[in-house]
């Protein structure tokens, strides 16, 4: 072939497009600075309820998502002025981080701890006698999320979680808790038997979930102003930590089993707190 007729033959062929990749879902560890995901129906709208200011945008499943939920969530977005994006499901899983996310996923701004002096603030003005819940060492999401709907629904002014060695606020623990995450407040602390003398300060009684404690569910005074300290399953409240509380609390138990699951244990105790307050009542 002649140099003219190669040349004419490349110039013939078309110009071949740099292929660009396909864009790439966000996940939890490349969303804005310091946000999160918060996926499901109950999750999504508690927060969409309670701190709307707070959600940058809404990504949904078109025909997924149950036609009740649908128009709540779709109304409370509009009235808030959040961004609701259509996706593929496959980009909704990603998101989850394979979760159940029932059509919609919410991105939220980072989570906001609260100090340990507002809770017992919360505490004040709701002319009850405070309740506070200390995790130490729970490191299961799942857990944390289902002690603080239990925290939540027995009337726990809020959670204390130390800073490390414990599981932080994501977006499974949100989905764990069905939204209640969003109502109550979450304090953390560097030092939990530091927060322990604090709360003695505050007036408070300091009560262990321990399996070998002296005293029952049943003979335990728990009506008045209470600190609840619940450890991590099998390893339970820490010694140093032991040494910081007035007394510990076992849950009579028939059968073999030698201890219960953590968010059990707490929501057993929480509410025989509320039963006991309950019958004290005026």
């Amino acid at each position: 072939m002649s140099p003219r007729r190669e040349r004419e033959g490349r110039r013939s062929d078309p110009p071949r497009r740099p292929q660009r990749p396909e864009p790439r879902p966000r996940t939890s560890d490349t969303l804005r600075a310091g946000g999160r995901y918060v996926w499901g129906i109950n999750p999504v709208l508690e927060a969409l309820r309670a701190k709307p200011e707070q959600i940058e945008a809404l990504f949904v499943v078109e025909g997924q998502l149950q036609r009740g939920p649908a128009a709540e969530i779709f109304s409370r977005a509009r009235e808030a002025g959040v961004r609701t994006v259509r996706v593929a499901r496959e980009r909704l899983a990603t998101m989850a981080e394979g979760g159940v996310h029932q059509g919609v996923v919410a991105e939220v701004r980072a989570y906001e701890y609260v100090d340990l002096g507002d809770l017992l603030e919360r505490a004040k003005d709701s002319e009850r006698p405070p309740l506070i819940v200390l995790l130490d060492g729970v490191q299961d999401p799942h857990n944390f999320g289902a002690i603080i709907r239990s925290a939540y629904a027995l009337g726990a002014h809020g959670v204390v979680i130390p800073k490390d060695r414990s599981v932080q606020v994501t977006g499974t623990v949100a989905k764990a808790s069905a939204g209640a995450i969003e109502h109550i407040g979450i304090a953390r602390v560097t030092n939990l038997a530091r927060a322990l003398e604090q709360l003695k300060e505050a007036g408070l009684w300091i009560a262990a979930a321990d399996p070998e404690g002296d005293a029952t569910l049943f003979t335990a005074q728990l009506d008045g102003p209470l600190a609840l300290v619940v450890g991590a399953e099998g390893a339970g409240v820490r010694r140093n930590v032991l040494q910081h509380c007035d007394f510990r609390v076992r849950i009579p138990m028939v059968g073999e089993v030698a201890s219960l699951n953590a968010s059990v244990s707490a929501a057993i105790l929480l509410y025989e707190v509320a039963r006991q307050r309950a019958g004290r009542a005026p």
